[in-house]
């Protein structure tokens, strides 16, 4: 009978104590395992991984935009600016200039040569009356 009690006692020590002891020790250890290793593992590849590929991302990202939408917009605004603008100003100022200038030139050498020639054929009529 003894053994039996030792038995039985050895047995609910041995399986409290396991119990206890793994159930402690894995939930202790797995929890600050688990803990530390996913805080750990998350905290450092989530930072690598985000910084890395939000750094990757957005500089790639950014730079391609940036140049693409800086070259488009800088390409499509500034020829269509420089084409309206120079064509409308150019064609505007060189239209007005010159119609005036030319208008004025042609009108001014118009009446210089006018009275030239008047002066002219009134001399020569002069001098041959």
């Amino acid at each position: 009978h003894s053994n039996i009690f030792v038995h039985t006692y050895i047995h609910t020590y041995i399986h409290t104590y396991i119990h206890t002891y793994i159930h402690t020790y894995i939930h202790t250890y797995i929890h600050t395992y688990i803990h530390t290793y996913i805080h750990t593992y998350i905290h450092t590849y989530i930072h690598t991984y985000i910084h890395t590929y939000i750094h990757t991302y957005i500089h790639t990202y950014i730079h391609t935009y940036i140049h693409t939408y800086i070259h488009t917009y800088i390409h499509t605004y500034i020829h269509t600016y420089i084409h309206t603008y120079i064509h409308t100003y150019i064609h505007t100022y060189i239209h007005t200039y010159i119609h005036t200038y030319i208008h004025t030139y042609i009108h001014s050498e118009n009446l210089l040569y006018k009275s030239f020639i008047n002066c002219f054929l009134l001399r020569e009529c002069l001098l041959n009356d």
